[in-house]
């Protein structure tokens, strides 16, 4: 989620215009990107959430499966999440004071959460339920063999 969403931050501020100064993308650290100047923040802002959602999403109806629909509804999910969770902080280094400063409206935030974790939510429970029930799911994700079904046992009980 955060290296699609930072991405989106990326490309947002190529396409306007905006000169990098600084990325991180690694995964141990927190992804950000700073550029300056940066002629349309909110585009560059913006992007960050929508591309981080569109992305996976597009590759989730390209390729039907359940572990992309698990990821893009993820993506989906976290990046609504995030903007809502840095609203109630109050950071001003994360997205949500930034795009607010940058002149975007609370509602548009709020609508964008509200979209995104509503659409996003119940596809990211139901994929999480079709892998957690398929034993091929699991052997595939985890690299391993299907196991064999163990053969059903019977007790018997004897009346003396």
């Amino acid at each position: 989620m955060a290296v699609t969403h930072e991405c989106g931050h990326l490309i947002g501020g190529w396409a306007s215009g905006a000169t990098l100064v600084q990325a991180e993308l690694r995964p141990w650290r927190l992804p950000h990107s700073h550029f300056s100047p940066d002629p349309h923040p909110l585009v560059t802002l913006w992007a960050g959430p929508l591309l981080g959602v569109m992305g996976p999403g597009v590759v989730a109806l390209l390729i039907r499966r359940v572990s992309t629909r698990f990821m893009a509804s993820f993506c989906g999910l976290t990046n609504g999440l995030y903007l809502a969770t840095a609203w109630f902080t109050g950071d001003r280094f994360l997205d949500t004071q930034r795009l607010l400063e940058a002149g975007a409206s609370l509602v548009e935030i709020t609508l964008f959460c509200l979209v995104t974790v509503l659409i996003a939510y119940p596809i990211f429970r139901k994929s999480c339920l079709a892998i957690l029930r398929s034993d091929a799911s699991l052997a595939s994700l985890s690299g391993q063999p299907r196991a064999e079904p163990s053969p059903k046992t019977t007790i018997s009980q004897t009346s003396d």
